[in-house]
């Protein structure tokens, strides 16, 4: 069993965006406290984390460690400030204050989360890496709007990674920039896609990667089309500085669908014996039915990724105590894991 530690709980559970309706901010945070011998982050921060914890513990089932109460950390914002004095508590300022008894492991979920590990897998079997892509996006199986798009998750959280900066490691050196910019085009199993910069999918990628590799970047996966009419919404009309509006205006014309499907794509080149290599994953994962409930792409491989990372720290598979990134575990132990087979 674990011993006692310190827990994470967001400071503003966002609107989750998906069927079934919002659920209560105590509800939440009961949930939350249930899972209280470990720092958890689901994702990132204000991405619906409640609800996620709450579909967790639907996969989970009958487990219920026996966790006992402990002091609560609040991260009230989403920005990776550490300055002290300011009233405000960023995910660093809480690795920095974190005992030492207390097991950390920020950004569960799909991206960031499965989609580091998966980087971190391939680029580990090079001897020298030039460049890291990472490509993922939760996508409507039925496209049948303009924006051949439907809303699937945390409209929030939608709306950040379109407005704010991102970051990238371009040649050698780790910089930020504009999101919905350096548009990729790319084909799966006859399927066209474009791919465009967003914010918060690298998760620490940048800070493990760094001085390793030459190239490093995470970016949105969408139907082609979408990336113009949502850069005019938020660059042309200005729509990126009013986001309340913006996102009334999204819930409002775009339905939420269970019917979609989960993209992962990640390329890595660099030198493998003296030869320039390419190694790709590619991997669609679909909604199922679980325990009688039916969980879209994006539900399942968010609450599932958070199921593996918490089986796997009660096992003692993971270290107890410090952060723990998600890059640092093993993407063959975590498919090996009785909540893995979800991404399988």
């Amino acid at each position: 069993m674990l011993s006692r530690a310190r827990r994470i709980i967001p400071s503003s559970l966002a609107r989750p965006g998906l069927p079934g309706g919002s659920v209560s901010d105590r509800k939440m945070r009961r949930t939350a406290a249930s899972l209280s011998s470990v720092w958890l982050g689901v994702a990132r921060p204000g991405f619906a984390a409640g609800l996620f914890i709450l579909l967790a513990l639907t996969i989970l089932g009958p487990m219920q460690p026996k966790l006992h109460a402990a002091q609560a950390i609040i991260v009230n914002t989403t920005s990776d400030d550490n300055t002290s004095g300011d009233g405000l508590c960023s995910l660093r300022k809480a690795v920095a204050n974190a005992d030492a008894k207390s097991a950390f492991l920020p950004q569960c979920g799909l991206a960031p989360g499965f989609v580091s590990i998966v980087a971190q897998h391939l680029a580990s079997g090079f001897d020298d890496l030039r460049d890291v892509h990472m490509r993922v996006g939760a996508l409507p199986i039925y496209p049948s709007n303009s924006l051949k798009y439907n809303l699937t998750w945390s409209t929030d959280g939608l709306i950040n990674e379109y407005c704010n900066r991102c970051e990238a490691i371009i040649d050698g050196e780790r910089v930020e920039t504009q999101p919905l910019e350096e548009v990729d085009r790319f084909s799966l199993d006859g399927i066209d896609y474009e791919a465009f910069n967003t914010s918060g999918g690298l998760g620490t990628l940048c800070e493990t990667l760094q001085g390793k590799v030459q190239n490093l970047n995470y970016k949105t996966v969408r139907y082609p089309g979408h990336r113009d009419i949502v850069k005019t919404l938020i660059r042309d009309l200005r729509l990126g500085s009013r986001r309340a509006l913006l996102k009334d205006v999204l819930e409002t014309a775009l339905p939420i669908t269970y019917q979609d499907v989960v993209l992962v794509f990640v390329t890595v080149s660099g030198m493998k014996q003296g030869l320039l290599t390419q190694e790709t994953y590619a991997k669609k994962i679909y909604g199922q039915t679980v325990d009688g409930k039916r969980l879209s792409a994006i539900q399942l491989t968010t609450a599932s990724g958070l199921c593996v990372i918490l089986d796997l720290l009660m096992e003692g598979a993971l270290p107890q105590r410090g952060l723990v990134k998600q890059e640092e575990i093993d993407l063959n132990v975590f498919l090996a894991n009785r909540f893995g087979k979800y991404y399988q």
